[in-house]
This record gives C-alpha cells, sequence and structure tokens, in this order.
C-alpha cells in the first residue's frame, strides 16, 4: 500500500528526504516542518510500527518534542518520575534511582507506550503543507553529488519512483541500509544472552515503577507502563529457545515468578530479542547523514537508545533547515558528528555499565556486586548520586557551534563524592572507593571513577527551561516563548545593548529572540527596552540562581536550548560574530544592517 498522508502532490522534490518513519525520522520531519522546510518522509513498511518498543522517555526527548509542537497531546501518554529501583535476590533494595529535578521543564524519568507517541508524531505532520509520508516504499538505490541526493524506491506493488532532495537523513534503524551502501563502519559487540520481553494489559501487578531483579538464577526486570499496561523481560538462559519459551507451559513457568496466576494474565506480545552496542564511524557523508539507531544502537538498560535518537533528531533539525534556508552554510553540518557521536558514545558506555551490574557473569560477580552496593548506599552522599541520576553523562559539546573561550572560568563545585575516593583515607569504604577508582574497567569502577570531576562551564550544556511569567500574566515554560530559535538571554538588562548594527541585523536575520528575565515584582515597572526585546519574570528564581553561578549576564543560546556562549553586555558584538563564524553564516554589511534596522524601526 502507498499512503501519502497529506498534501498530494505529484512533486517528487524536496529539501530534505527522510528514509525511515521511527520516532527520530518523525521528530527530524516535525521539526523541519515548523521550521518551513520541505520533507519527504519514506518508510517501506505500509504503516508506522505498532507494538510495543521503548518503555522510558527522559526530559530531554519531552524538551524536544516541545520544540515540535506535540508536548501537551504527548502527555496524555507518559507517566512522570518513574523510578528504577534494583533488587538482590533475596528482595532487597540496593540502589534506587528516584530524581526528582525537573530542570529542563519535564521530569527526568518517564514512562511511556513508544507506539502512542509514535502516532502523535505522525499525525502533527498533516499541520505542515510541505511535509509528506509516502509508507510501503523501500528505498532501493541512492546517489549524490555536489548539488544533492537521487534516491530510486520500489512500493509494495513494483512500482518504481525518483526522488530528488538536497539532503538526505537515514533513520532506518540498525541495519541501516543507507549506511551499509555508504560503507560505514558499525563498531561494536554483542551480549552472548538474550531476553524475552512480555508486555502484558489489565497490569497484574498495579504498582508503580520499574523493579530491576538482579536474581543470579534469572535475572529480570518488572515495569509499570501508562494505561494499565506491564512488561516483563526475562533473561534467556544457554540452551532456551524462543520458541520454546513462548509455550504456554514455560511461559507460565516464567510468569510466576512475578504473578500469583499465570493463567489469569491477560497477554498483548511476547519477543525476544538480543543486547548489541554499536556505533557508526562517521555521521555524515556529505550530504547524507546517519541519526538514531543507523548511527549508534545500545543495549536498554538506561533507556538511552530511543532518548540517543532524539538527541540526534533535536541537535540535526536546526542545523539542517538553516542549511537549506540559506542562512549558514553547509559546513554548519560537520558539527552534527562532532556534537552527537562522542556523546552517543558515552551513553553505549553507560548502558554497558547498567546492563553489567544487572546480569553480572557468575555468582560470584553478583554477590559482591550486591555486597558493595549496599555498603554504597548506606554512604548519603552516595546514595544521592544514584537518585538523582547524576551518573548520566550529560551531552557537553566541546567541538561544534560553541564558543568555549567566552565562558566564564567558573572551577565548578566538586561532586558529592569529594574525599570519598581519597585512597590515602583510613575507612574501609574509603579504601574500597580507592581500589574501585585505580580500577577503571572494573565492573563498579567504570560506575564511579572520575566521579570528583569539577563541574564544566554551561557552554556546550543544556541550558535550563524554568517557568516564566510573561507581561500578560501566564506562566509558561521558557521554550514556548523562543520557539525553534536561537535566544539571547539577558539578567536585567536589554540583551541588545551594545549590539552593533552588524551584530543586531545578524540575529534578527535569522529570526532569534531577545529575552530579558527580571524578578517577577520588577514586571510592573520594567525599564525602557528595544521594542523586539521580549521582558519575563522569573517564577521561581532559578535563571537568577543560574546566572548567580556564572561571571556573564548573558547568554546565547541554541535552538536545541544548548549554551552557545555566554558574554558580558560589552562583549555581545564580538560574541556574534564569533558565532557567525562557527555558524559558517555571513554577517551583513554596515550598510547593509543600517538599512535592515531603518526599516524595522519604520514598520
Amino acid at each position: 500500500m502507498l499512503e501519502e498522508n497529506q498534501h498530494n502532490t505529484d512533486s517528487d522534490v524536496t529539501d530534505v528526504l527522510i528514509v525511515g518513519a521511527g520516532p527520530v525520522g518523525l521528530t527530524l520531519a516535525n521539526t523541519l516542518g515548523l521550521a518551513g522546510v520541505g520533507v519527504l518522509v519514506i518508510e517501506k513498511l505500509d504503516r508506522i510500527i505498532d507494538y510495543p518498543r521503548a518503555i522510558g522517555i527522559d526530559d530531554e526527548s519531552l524538551r524536544t518534542i516541545q520544540a515540535a509542537g506535540l508536548a501537551g497531546q504527548v502527555q496524555a501518554h507518559i507517566t512522570p518520575d518513574h523510578w528504577m529501583r534494583f533488587y538482590t535476590a533475596s528482595g532487597q533494595c540496593f540502589a534506587s534511582i528516584e530524581p526528582r529535578t525537573d530542570e529542563f521543564g519535564w521530569s527526568r524519568r518517564n514512562a511511556f507506550i513508544q507506539p502512542q507517541v509514535d502516532a502523535i508524531l505522525y499525525e502533527g505532520l498533516k499541520r505542515f503543507p510541505k511535509v509528506r509520508v509516502l509508507l510501503g516504499q523501500e528505498l532501493q538505490q541512492f546517489a549524490q553529488t555536489d548539488s544533492g541526493v537521487s534516491a530510486e524506491v520500489m512500493g509494495a506493488d513494483g512500482r518504481q519512483r525518483s526522488l530528488r532532495a538536497k539532503y538526505m537523513v537515514a533513520c532506518d534503524g540498525g541495519n541501516s541500509f543507507v549506511r551499509r551502501s555508504l560503507d560505514v563502519g558499525f563498531e561494536g559487540r554483542t551480549k552472548p544472552n538474550q531476553w524475552i520481553v512480555v508486555d502484558v494489559r489489565n497490569d497484574p501487578l498495579g504498582t508503580p515503577h520499574i523493579g530491576m531483579h538482579c536474581d543470579p538464577e534469572r535475572p529480570y526486570v518488572s515495569a509499570a507502563l501508562p494505561h494499565g499496561i506491564r512488561r516483563f523481560e526475562f533473561m534467556v538462559m544457554p540452551g532456551e529457545t524462543e520458541e520454546e519459551l513462548s509455550k504456554p507451559e514455560n511461559l507460565a513457568q516464567l510468569m510466576r515468578k512475578v504473578v500469583a496466576d499465570p493463567d489469569k494474565v491477560d497477554y498483548i506480545r511476547k519477543r525476544v530479542y538480543t543486547h548489541n552496542a554499536r556505533l557508526a564511524d562517521r555521521f555524515r557523508v556529505d550530504r547524507i547523514l546517519l541519526a538514531g539507531d543507523a548511527a549508534h544502537i545500545m543495549p536498554v538498560w538506561q533507556g538511552q537508545g530511543y532518548n540517543s535518537g532524539m538527541r540526534d533528531a533535536s541537535n540535526l533539525a536546526w542545523k539542517l533547515a538553516m542549511v537549506v534556508k540559506g542562512q549558514a552554510g553547509e559546513a554548519l553540518l560537520d558539527s552534527y558528528e562532532k556534537e552527537r557521536r562522542s556523546h552517543a558514545r558515552s551513553m553505549i558506555h553507560l548502558s554497558e555499565v547498567a546492563g553489567d551490574i544487572f546480569a553480572p557473569e557468575s555468582h560470584v560477580a553478583a554477590k559482591v556486586r550486591d555486597t558493595v552496593m549496599l555498603a554504597l548506599n548506606a554512604v548519603p552522599p552516595v546514595k544521592q548520586y544514584f537518585a538523582e541520576m547524576r551518573f548520566k553523562p550529560m551531552p557537553r559539546y566541546e567541538q561544534g557551534v560553541v564558543l568555549h573561550q567566552s565562558a566564564t572560568n567558573n572551577q565548578g563545585a566538586r561532586a558529592p563524592f569529594e574525599g570519598l575516593l581519597d585512597r590515602s583515607g583510613n575507612t574501609p569504604l574509603s579504601r574500597l572507593l580507592g581500589l574501585m577508582a585505580e580500577k577503571k574497567d572494573s565492573l563498579l569502577g567504570r560506575l564511579v571513577h572520575g566521579l570528583e570531576a569539577p563541574q564544566p562551564s554551561p557552554v556546550g550544556r543544556m541550558f535550563i527551561q524554568p517557568p516564566v511569567l510573561t507581561s500578560q500574566g501566564q506562566t509558561l515554560r521558557l521554550d514556548d516563548l523562543i520557539g525553534l530559535s536561537f535566544a539571547i538571554i539577558a539578567w536585567g538588562t536589554d540583551p541588545c545593548h551594545g549590539m552593533d548594527d552588524a551584530a543586531l541585523a545578524f540575529w534578527q536575520g535569522i529570526g532569534a529572540r531577545f529575552i530579558r528575565v527580571m524578578p517577577t515584582g520588577q514586571m510592573a515597572h520594567p525599564s525602557p527596552v528595544r521594542e523586539s526585546v521580549l521582558t519575563v519574570g522569573d517564577a521561581q528564581g532559578r535563571i537568577k540562581d543560574w546566572f548567580g553561578a556564572q561571571t556573564k549576564s548573558i547568554v546565547f543560546v541554541r535552538p536545541d536550548r544548548f549554551v552557545a556562549a555566554l558574554a558580558s553586555p560589552q562583549e555581545v558584538s564580538s560574541v556574534t560574530h564569533q558565532l557567525a563564524r562557527v555558524l559558517h553564516a555571513p554577517l551583513p554589511s554596515a550598510k547593509s544592517a543600517a538599512r535592515s534596522l531603518q526599516l524595522e524601526a519604520l514598520a
């Protein structure tokens, strides 16, 4: 079946061709659609996948969906503050991940059912006249030149179709045809054991959160999901097969570990899968880019496969939009790999470590894990470290569209393990932690090594998203005021003050938002600013606290909400000129800038 979900047209020429209608391709298409970019999505299946896959969505992904304008609909299908608890074989909890922070505007860990969110992303594309989806179309071959990409696709009826685009993004999964055709390496490892996933309706347990039961005889997972769905995952032991485990009597034996009466369970599906950890050698080959599972796949233990793909979409969308619209040179796309590949590697590493802790290779290793983790859990700073999920490596871009030289020289605070890893300590715990730190490649050493590192500069890291008060008295999330734009945000002052004509015209030319933040009490008597500057109140004092930790009072925030640079009011022009260079974007001449500003004043 060929389905064109909206806006029938005979044209198969577009700005961006996306291969694959999974969550990454759909998110990318929605974000590009909001930016006014022409998009064609092709999918070899005749419908988007409707069986459950990912079950964990984090705050960064929800922020990405918010940027695509669909967060309100998605919110109806998530369970916020979804905690993860690890249990020994005897049922004793040795670690509990309970993050309660919402610095990015959403709870850090959330449960969801992927097909429900995918359907919202798919339907969201109907908003855009320049976005089309062709289902039941399999990519057969493609080629690229200096000016674009051409592709041949075939429908289920055998009919061929020729497509052309300026750029192509491969979101076609771990077995990506595009990546293999480009001969891009995909190195990594596959865990020898498999897992059987069992999804059920009418939750037979009804308890919230996720339980990671580290039973060395057969580790298993029990996860509560929205709408009364529960997922169980059991390790497939050596010699077992999917066919054997799926037999009613054997499945009942598995389920007897977790429910009182296996015969009364309302099954949705059963599926066996293998854990892979792979990373593509390259994320860009000229006009073709890889995203999501086509660029990296990782074990499920921290729920980062889905979320890493969403980070790809968020990072790539605004860059593609700027390049396609002529606002930046195509060299900007090089920053996609520079920024995303190293963090994807870190998330693969975290997922592998979590899997090794959950299911070690021997009973002896499991006993050591239980003993050490229970000891660590008794230390308040360590317990807090795990509970708040501080071990998760947040993206921090060292290269790309960032200006570290403009950042504050803050040394940052030491992490909560200060002193605990001191190998000269006299307590048994400090000696144990010191030994673990020395053995970086050990099971637990990989997890705790480096926890004393100073907090880095905010440049290259995601900016916070607290609620703000508008001049109309509304309380909104900050991103909802910015939209898919750069933002120049200042504490208490006009961020445009001191900008030369070229810098001001540059930001206006690419649709940047200028935002002044002040205490809510001052909103009644604000000092004058340029008409284009939006003044908001700091509803909870979080933005003041953020700026209070810096030595600069103006922050340049990218469309994906990462901090590109910091500046003092007297540095805004020079920082703008530097950012224009790393964006490969031309600054207007002094004459054209002055003319542009005159026209703005007349308008």
